[in-house]
């Protein structure tokens, strides 16, 4: 027995309203009763019953009209409207069904109209749920949407705040999905190069952009605070080792770019292979896979060594996730590694090379099953692009203003252990210095190669006055480091804060026998010559610079402006 319902007569005949009325009422339903379609539309119109049982032939306004207009003020309720007609004619009946639901045929039987009404009313009821099923799911869907634009704008200024726009820089990133699970991080490095990273995690949309915040983090800060491709490869994989299920992981290609040295060094792990094009367009060398991807193998197996490769200005690096590759026309047929090939050794103009790998995909036709990114850099001269500031993943407020400490590297840690990273990473939570990040790093890196190499292993500089005897020199420094038994290179830092900002003041000392700080700055090197170029680019880049008188300590000191 269905729960009691309003229902609506419209029939002219008296008689047959009353004997349906009665029918009607007695199977427990109220009833509502009009003679003409337009006061049966009147009376829907303030009533709102839920089932009509309509008469098709009626003075004032026929059934059919009165039905659609029911049907229209009813909107998306399912009203079920029910003709009684005594017509025979196949296409009077059509009519019926069009814009109503069903038809009874005169004389009424009343066991038939009480199956059609508990019919009706089931259909009535089964489209409610799902009215209301709709709504619920459009809200939730509306509310899941909501959530993942605030979560992408969060992940694109993570994933995005390094130097993806340098001059040097072209990339492509067509997301298969809202979230991307390739991922594109690009930053300067205190030294002056850049590092660059194309990961591809397994699958794609929020699934596979759930590791991309963690290794951006890294990626970041690591690199902002002057830690080597080497330690920033060991702890990316390391934390996502540690936190993705198992899977779950990244293929990547991981880029030391050294404007400076004029090398690129390549790791890659899982990813297609990379290209290095010569300026000349008549080289072409494959940057090889030789590595799993980052987050499968425990610490104690990864393996972080990497390929290193001379540049030359306008030389041209070409990444590319596997959705290149696997990008498919209409017919299912995949873009491929050949196809790729063909436009970079088609001998087009090295500046157009980016764009014509875009239109061949476009004219392949192709539809994304994949995350599809692609990334080329291109070598040039050193000072040559204008670098933002470093990419740091904190704010560098917390740190402390006023303190000092010491720091000395002895024999067997100088042989293992580079401590600038270590020293940055400690200067660099001070907010007001990170602005002269670059120059700290270089600062840094020019007093400890000094202590270490001329004071600590006693190397002469002079020797690098061409470059055989830069690479003697090197060799030698190499040598003398590994026989080294005592030593030590020592830092004392002191942090003070000032009324207008503050001061870092940067003293080193060494274990060696000093030499004349005086002599080297007068000499007036070469063109050519590769050495005596440090004390003075220190004296250049710091606030004061003082040294001591036996050689074989120096003294620096940074400054800062208080930020509004």
């Amino acid at each position: 027995m269905p729960g009691r319902l309003s229902i609506l007569i419209a029939e002219d005949s008296a008689a047959d309203r009353l004997l349906l009325s009665t029918i009607v009422s007695r199977q427990g339903h109220r009833v509502l009763t009009a003679d003409n379609g337009l006061e049966a539309v009147q009376l829907f119109e303030r009533e709102r019953p839920q089932l009509v049982l309509m008469d098709a032939l009626m003075p004032v306004m026929d059934g059919f009209e009165a039905a659609r207009r029911i049907k229209t003020a009813a909107g998306e309720t399912l009203v079920p409207i029910i003709f009684l007609t005594s017509l025979t004619e196949s296409e009077a009946l059509v009519r019926c069904l069009e814009v109503g639901d069903d038809f009874l045929a005169k004389p009424y039987n009343q066991v038939i109209l009480d199956a059609k009404i508990r019919a009706m009313d089931r259909l009535r009821r089964l489209q409610d749920t799902v009215r209301r099923q709709r709504d619920l799911i459009a809200k939730h869907n509306e509310h899941l949407v909501n959530e993942q634009r605030v979560a992408k704008a969060v992940f694109d200024k993570v994933a995005h705040s390094g130097c993806l726009g340098a001059a040097n820089i072209r990339y492509l990133q067509s997301p298969f999905a809202l979230f991307n699970g390739d991922l594109l991080l690009a930053a300067f490095k205190p030294s002056g190069g850049m590092h660059v990273l194309l990961g591809d995690f397994t699958g794609h949309g929020l699934p596979a952009a759930i590791g991309a915040m963690p290794l951006a983090e890294v990626f970041y800060g690591m690199t902002a605070k002057g830690f080597s491709m080497a330690e920033i490869l060991r702890e990316m994989n390391a934390k996502l080792k540690r936190i993705l299920p198992v899977g779950v992981f990244c293929c990547a290609v991981l880029l030391n770019l050294s404007f400076q040295r004029r090398v690129v060094e390549v790791w890659n792990g899982g990813l297609p292979d990379g290209h290095l094009l010569r300026a000349g367009g008549v080289e072409r060398i494959p940057l090889v896979s030789r590595h799993l991807p980052l987050g499968v193998l425990e610490p104690a197996n990864f393996n972080e060594s990497y390929e290193v490769h001379a540049l030359a200005p306008g030389d041209r690096i070409f990444l590319l996730s596997d959705g290149v590759l696997e990008t498919r026309d209409a017919s299912g047929q995949m873009y491929g590694e050949e196809r790729l090939l063909q436009v970079l050794t088609a001998g087009h103009p090295p500046a157009a090379l980016f764009d014509e790998i875009k239109r061949s995909l476009a004219a392949f036709r192709g539809e994304a099953q994949d995350d599809v990114s692609m990334i080329e850099l291109s070598m040039v001269e050193e000072g040559a692009i204008q670098r933002p500031p470093l990419a740091f993943t904190d704010s560098g407020q917390s740190s402390p203003l006023d303190w000092s400490a010491s720091f000395e590297f002895r024999a067997e840690t100088l042989k293992r252990f580079n401590p600038l990273p270590f020293l940055l990473q400690l200067l660099m939570e001070v907010q007001g210095l990170r602005a002269q990040g670059g120059a700290l790093y270089t600062v840094l890196a020019e007093l400890y190669s000094n202590a270490l190499e001329h004071g600590v292993l006693g190397l002469d500089s002079r020797l690098k006055a061409d470059a055989d005897g830069f690479a003697r020199y090197y060799r030698e420094r190499s040598q003398r480091l590994q026989a080294l038994q005592d030593g030590f290179v020592r830092f004392d830092l002191a942090l003070c804060p000032l009324p207008d900002g503050g001061s870092l003041r940067i003293d080193v000392q060494d274990s060696g026998t000093g030499f004349a700080v005086v002599d080297v700055l007068d000499l007036q090197p070469g063109a050519g010559c590769l050495s005596g170029r440090g004390l003075r680019l220190v004296r250049q880049l710091t606030h004061q610079c003082e040294w001591t008188v036996d050689g074989r300590g120096i003294s620096v000191e940074f400054r800062w402006a208080a930020q509004a």
